[in-house]
C-alpha cells in the first residue's frame, strides 16, 4: 500500500527540477498568449464570463450532446449529488446564459478555462487542457457565423501563426442526406462514427447491410471528396435535392461571401464530411489546423437548441482554441511568444554586497525580475553561466570591485 501511494493516477505525474522549470517557462508564455488572444476577443465586444470548474453531472448529460459519460471525471458532494469536472465549457455557458431569460438582444461572452476529459491513454491526448473561446448567443444570422470565424482567424494571426486553415462544414448537410436516404437513428450514429474516423469502407459495408440504394450509398462515399476550396460547394449541391441539405450549402456560400468582406477568405476551406464532435451542433461547424501538431487547434460551431434545454430559446454559436496545442504548434514552427520580462542575475562579491543589493532593488523597482546571488569560494564564471542557462536567464550584472558589468548571452 505504501509503495502504491508513491505513484500517481494514470494521466498525471510529478515534474521535477529542470523539466519543471521548462514547464513553468511554457506556462508563462501561455499566459502571454492568453493575453494577446483575449485582447482580440475584447476588440470584438465580448465580455468575460467564468463558470465553475465542476458542475452537476446533468449539465453535460447525454441529452445535452456533450462528452460521453465514461469520459467524465465524476465525484459526489455531501448530499450525494453527482458532480463532474467540466469536460466542455459550452454547456456551462449555456446554463449561465439561460438566466438572461428576458434579454432579446445578442449576448457576447468570452472565457479562459481548463477542461478535463478522461480520454483513453491510447488516444495520445492530454486529459486536461486550457481553452480560450467565445460564445455569441441570440443571433441566428450568417453575419454572426461570419464574425465568429473572423474572430478565430484574427486570434490565430495575433498568436503569430501565418500558415493555418479554418475548415467549414455544415451539420444540416449531413442531416439532409440522412433524411433523403431515410436512415434510422441507430444506424445514423454508427454512420457518423465511421465518417468521423474516415472509415469509408465501413460506411459502404454498413449501408449495404441496410438495403440503402447504390445511388444513396455513392452519395455518402463522395463525402470524402468534398474537401477543399469554395468550388466544392457546387459539387455538394449536385449530390442531393433535399431542401435541408441545399439550404446548408446556401448558408456556407453566404458565410464565404461575408468573409470576403473581412478580407479573410484565403484562410478558409470546406469539408462537407465534417460532423462535429458534440451532438448539440445544429448548423455550421469549424475546425482550425496548422502544421506542427497532430490535433485541431480550434473547434466550434452553431448550437441553436442547446439553450432550450436550460429554459431559454436562443440560437447560438461559439468556438474554443486549445491553447496547449496552439503553443505546441508555435514552438515547432519556431515562432516565439516572448515573455513579458526576462529575469536578470545580479552577481556580487562579498565586499560589494551593498552595491549589489542596491542595484537589485533598483531593478526590481523598475519592474524587473531579479535573482540576487553572492559569489561563493570555489565557483567560477562557468558555474554561474550554467546556473543562468538552467534558469532561463540571459542577462547578468556582475558587481566587482565597485564596478558593474552587464553581460548578455
Amino acid at each position: 500500500m505504501k509503495n502504491q501511494l508513491l505513484h500517481t493516477p494514470e494521466g498525471v505525474r510529478d515534474i521535477y527540477n529542470e523539466e519543471c522549470e521548462k514547464k513553468l517557462y511554457l506556462e508563462e508564455r501561455k499566459l502571454v498568449l492568453q493575453e494577446k488572444l483575449h485582447h482580440v476577443l475584447k476588440q470584438y465586444g465580448y465580455q468575460d464570463i467564468q463558470t465553475p470548474m465542476f458542475e452537476f453531472f446533468d449539465v453535460f448529460g447525454k441529452e445535452r450532446g456533450s462528452v460521453i459519460s465514461k469520459e467524465m471525471y465524476k465525484f459526489f458532494d455531501r448530499e450525494g449529488n453527482t458532480l463532474v469536472l467540466r469536460p466542455d465549457i459550452t454547456p456551462s455557458i449555456a446554463r449561465s446564459a439561460a438566466k438572461y431569460m428576458d434579454e432579446e438582444m445578442p449576448l457576447r461572452f468570452c472565457y479562459i478555462g481548463n477542461t478535463f476529459i478522461n480520454n483513453s491513454s491510447y488516444q495520445g491526448r492530454m486529459k486536461e487542457c486550457t481553452q480560450l473561446g467565445c460564445e455569441l448567443i441570440g443571433d441566428e444570422t450568417a453575419d454572426a457565423d461570419g464574425e465568429m470565424i473572423a474572430v478565430i482567424i484574427r486570434c490565430l494571426l495575433a498568436s503569430g501563426l501565418t500558415e493555418f486553415q479554418v475548415e467549414l462544414g455544415e451539420a444540416d448537410f449531413f442531416r439532409g442526406l440522412i433524411e433523403e436516404a431515410d436512415i434510422e437513428e441507430e444506424i445514423e450514429w454508427k454512420l457518423r462514427e465511421l465518417i468521423e474516423n474516415k472509415n469509408y469502407f465501413g460506411v459502404e459495408e454498413l449501408l449495404e447491410g441496410e438495403n440503402i440504394s447504390k445511388e444513396k450509398i455513392a452519395t455518402f462515399l463522395k463525402l470524402q471528396e468534398l474537401f477543399g476550396s469554395v468550388e466544392k460547394l457546387s459539387q455538394a449541391r449536385a449530390l442531393t435535392e433535399n431542401k435541408l441539405a441545399q439550404k446548408a450549402i446556401e448558408r456556407l456560400e453566404k458565410i464565404y461571401h461575408i468573409l470576403e468582406l473581412y478580407g479573410l477568405e484565403k484562410y478558409i476551406s470546406f469539408e462537407l464530411g465534417m460532423l462535429g464532435r458534440y451532438k448539440y451542433y445544429t448548423g455550421i461547424l469549424f475546425k482550425g489546423y496548422t502544421y506542427g501538431t497532430g490535433d485541431m487547434i480550434v473547434t466550434g460551431g452553431r448550437y441553436n437548441n442547446l439553450l432550450k434545454q436550460f429554459g431559454k430559446d436562443a440560437p447560438s454559436i461559439g468556438f474554443a482554441i486549445n491553447l496547449d496545442q496552439l503553443l505546441l504548434a508555435l514552438s515547432r514552427q519556431k515562432i516565439k511568444v516572448p515573455i513579458k520580462e526576462d529575469t536578470i542575475l545580479v552577481l556580487y562579491e562579498l565586499e560589494d554586497r551593498k552595491q549589489g543589493i542596491l542595484l537589485a532593488e533598483q531593478l526590481r523597482g523598475e519592474g524587473k525580475k531579479v535573482v540576487l546571488l553572492r559569489k561563493q569560494v570555489g565557483n567560477n564564471w562557468e558555474d554561474y553561466l550554467e546556473y543562468a542557462k538552467k534558469n532561463g536567464i540571459h542577462t547578468v550584472y556582475e558587481v566587482k570591485n565597485g564596478k558593474v558589468e552587464e553581460k548578455n548571452f
